[in-house]
């Protein structure tokens, strides 16, 4: 199995709902965006970025109340919110979102944050799974950018300043060079909200993954 493709398998109805959520978002952004790579970017990091601050604010709530420690949770979900944040500003350097689409970016983040923030208070599992599988959409979405590029159809640019900053690049980098460190920023990602899924759990499973690529397939041939 290709570990960067891997895909948890749903095993309850926690992961299905999750799952089903991500793939109605995925239907959106392939009917609106196409092929528009750096568009659907600055829209798919606008998403990705509330998740980590609203789990994060709400944890440190509980913590508050519970007068308990997070283990840990807490500085790695504003983390995670912080690093979804920068890819936001790379790719608006990149795509130069239009009037409408900034406007689009400001609708789609009151609604997703106040819909986050309600179903991170009836289950936060559930939330962390979507999150999971909103990543794992995200590693094939900016696999198909890098193949757009390295087959010529969009111009290989300079890399953004603010890229080459915040990821430690060389001054020569190229947007190829930003989208595999931020696809490397969602592995981990993916990986670490699939984790926080087991450890709600609190016992001991067999994490079940196979190549998340077999859903789009397997969607396409209904």
């Amino acid at each position: 199995m290709n570990e960067m493709f891997k895909h948890y398998k749903p095993v309850n109805n926690s992961d299905r709902i999750a799952l089903l959520f991500t793939k109605a978002l995925r239907l959106f952004a392939d009917l609106f965006f196409k092929k528009r790579y750096g568009h659907r970017a600055v829209i798919l990091e606008t998403v990705a970025a509330v998740p980590g601050m609203v789990a994060g604010m709400l944890n440190h709530l509980k913590s508050l109340r519970n007068m308990e420690q997070d283990r840990g949770w807490i500085k790695t979900l504003l983390d995670e919110a912080e690093n979804e944040r920068m890819h936001l500003m790379t790719f608006i350097n990149i795509a130069k979102p239009s009037v409408f689409e900034r406007f689009l970016v400001i609708i789609v983040q009151g609604i997703f944050f106040n819909l986050y923030f309600v179903m991170y208070l009836v289950s936060p599992r559930t939330c962390h799974r979507i999150v999971g599988y909103f990543e794992e959409q995200a590693i094939i979405s900016y696999t198909e950018y890098l193949d757009e590029i390295e087959n010529g159809n969009i111009e290989n640019v300079k890399a953004p300043q603010i890229a080459i900053d915040y990821w430690g690049l060389s001054q020569f980098a190229k947007l190829k060079d930003v989208i595999i460190a931020v696809r490397n920023d969602e592995m981990g990602h993916r990986d670490v909200n699939h984790e926080f899924v087991t450890l709600i759990d609190q016992k001991d499973h067999k994490e079940t993954y196979t190549d998340s690529r077999e859903i789009l397939s397997k969607d396409n041939t209904k």
